[in-house]
Order: structure tokens, then C-alpha cells, then sequence
């Protein structure tokens, strides 16, 4: 019998047609298998202010937009020994990056070099690690902490003329953002104002009730305060309470940083001078963003900063009031 060579070519057409639609379905396939990229967070204490309860649902509303990506969303709540123990359990699930969000910069160092151990890229956000842990991790996501710092000793100069004596309120003791907030005021007030001392210093923990409680002790040793710096608004605003309690917030400049909705709202009434503006949800989207490309193996920037500008009377009306 015979087969026309046309026929032939015909029949050689369809196999070809067959397997290319074949091949097509294995890749769409494999597409559509693939697995979610998984990220792990732990964070530092969400419940302790609004900036970062804010931060964690502005993450979980871009983890879920994301494409393609499964987020384990941890809170260590201020305990350093619970985040070392997540850091280990997200290990244990072979995440593809851990983000962390660390309680003591210094105490985290030593799991965050077992997560590179084990090949799973970390990025810390919002508030750095030591210097000890720099080379174990893929990169940084915040905000520059030493330049708000320095922001907030020029904006104080600015508000004292240059002189006069002042009081400053740190955050949480060994959190990385409390130092070097710290480090930076510290550093760059003698620079722009020699004639401006600090009295004292005390940590307020990032909490409201005991910066003011602090402040009150400040308001019994000192009877000449010119100043407060506060590490954040939270504190800052409590620190402004206790001085209204005994009638001598008119005498005092309260500068802080991380412009909470208090701050805001008191640098509005003219009872507020000085803050540094830092928005949490790009503080959480940015993290989110590096923290993909990081598990993609793409090169990302090892200090990856945000914007974070000085918000004073003058220029207040230039951003929107803080929704933390």
C-alpha cells in the first residue's frame, strides 16, 4: 500500500503538535505547582506601641498581596529568649529567608549565624543587630537610627539657641534602635551646640507610662530644664504629660523621634517641637520587598534605608498625621 508522502508530512504534523502541546502543559504545570516562597518574621514586641502593631498588619496585608509567597508571622514579645527560640523553629521549617525584628542586637547574633549556617538568607528590620552579626546577614530594611538622631540634636539646638540644659529618655536598654538613636543625639550635639549639656539620662522602654514616671523623677532632681529629647513620640508625649502635671511644660522644648499620631497632635497645639517622620508601613513593605528578593538569590543592598525626615510646626502641614 501506499502512502502519500503529503499524508506523511500531515500525520510527522500533528505528532509535532501533540508534543509541543504537551511540553506546554508540563511547564504550566510545573508553573502552577511551584512552591510559595515562605517568609518567616519574628518580631520584637508588638503589643508594647502602635508603631508596631501597625508595622505587623501593614505586613500581612502585603505578604497576602504578594505573589506566590506564604508568610509565618511571629511576635516575640520583648523576650530575647522566646525570638531565639522562633529564629530556631523557623530553621526547623526550612523557611526561604527569616525576617527579624530584634529584641537585644547583641543576644540574636548567634542564631542568626545558624540560619546562614543553614543557607536561609535573614534580613533584620527596623532596628539593626551588632556588629558582631553584620556578616551573617543578607541585608538591613529600616530606617538610619544615628541620622535620626543627630536630626533630633539639631532640631533641639535649633529650639534652645544654642544653650541651656536638657534631659533625654532612651528606649528599651540593648535594643539596637535605642543605641544608636542615643549615639547619634549624643554625637552631634557638641558639634552644633557646645553650650548645651545633658543633665541625665534614663531609659523609658518604648513605653509611655514609665517615660513620664521618668520624667517625673527629672522634674524632682532638676529645678532648670530646658529640654527633652525622647527616643520616640510615645515616650516623648509622656514625658510632655508629666511637665503639664506640675505646670512646667511651657518651660520645656520636647523634641523626639518616630512622630506617633501623639506627637502630631501635640506639635499641633504648640505643646511639641520637634520629631522625625517614619512611616511603619513603608518600614513593613520595605522589608517584605527585600526580604523576596533575597530568597529569589537576587543581590539586594546590604543597608537598605528609607526616607525618614525632620517634622517640626514649621513644616508639619507637609505630611500626613502618623495613623499609629
Amino acid at each position: 500500500m501506499k502512502v502519500q508522502v503529503s499524508s506523511i508530512r500531515t500525520i510527522q504534523k500533528i505528532g509535532k503538535a501533540f508534543l509541543l502541546a504537551g511540553s506546554f502543559s508540563l511547564v504550566f504545570s510545573g508553573m502552577a505547582q511551584a512552591e510559595p516562597i515562605k517568609v518567616g518574621i519574628t518580631q520584637n514586641n508588638v503589643g508594647v506601641d502602635s508603631y508596631q502593631t501597625t508595622y505587623e498588619q501593614a505586613f500581612e496585608e502585603a505578604a497576602a498581596k504578594a505573589d506566590n509567597v506564604e508568610a509565618v508571622v511571629l511576635d516575640a514579645g520583648g523576650n530575647v529568649a522566646r525570638q531565639i527560640s522562633q529564629v530556631k523553629n523557623l530553621i526547623q521549617q526550612q523557611v526561604d529567608v527569616i525576617i527579624i525584628w530584634p529584641t537585644d542586637g547583641r543576644a540574636v547574633v548567634p542564631v542568626v549565624k545558624r540560619a546562614k549556617e543553614a543557607g536561609i538568607p535573614v534580613v533584620v528590620t527596623n532596628s539593626n543587630i551588632a556588629e558582631a552579626g553584620q556578616p551573617f546577614i543578607a541585608a538591613f530594611s529600616g530606617p538610619n537610627n544615628i541620622q535620626q538622631g543627630a536630626y533630633a540634636a539639631e532640631m533641639m539646638c535649633n529650639q534652645l539657641d544654642g544653650k541651656g540644659q536638657i534631659v533625654q529618655i532612651t528606649g528599651q536598654p540593648g535594643y539596637t534602635t535605642a543605641i544608636e538613636r542615643q549615639k547619634g543625639f549624643e554625637d552631634r550635639l557638641p558639634e552644633v551646640c557646645p553650650n548645651v549639656k545633658i543633665l541625665d539620662t534614663q531609659p523609658g522602654d518604648w513605653n509611655r507610662a514609665k517615660a513620664q514616671r521618668v520624667m517625673e523623677g527629672f522634674l524632682t532632681r532638676y529645678e532648670d530644664i530646658d529640654g527633652v529629647y525622647a527616643a520616640d513620640d510615645n515616650m516623648g508625649v509622656g514625658a510632655l504629660n508629666a511637665a503639664k502635671s506640675v505646670g512646667r511644660a511651657d518651660e520645656i522644648v520636647f523634641i523626639g523621634a518616630t512622630n506617633f499620631a501623639v506627637g502630631y497632635e501635640a506639635m499641633a497645639r504648640g505643646e511639641y517641637h520637634g520629631s522625625v517622620y517614619q512611616s511603619p508601613r513603608e518600614d513593613a513593605r520595605n522589608a517584605l520587598k527585600i526580604a523576596i528578593a533575597a530568597a529569589q538569590g537576587k543581590d539586594v543592598e546590604k543597608m537598605s534605608y528609607f526616607e525618614t525626615p525632620k517634622i517640626t510646626p514649621e513644616n508639619m502641614d507637609e505630611f500626613e498625621k502618623p495613623v499609629f
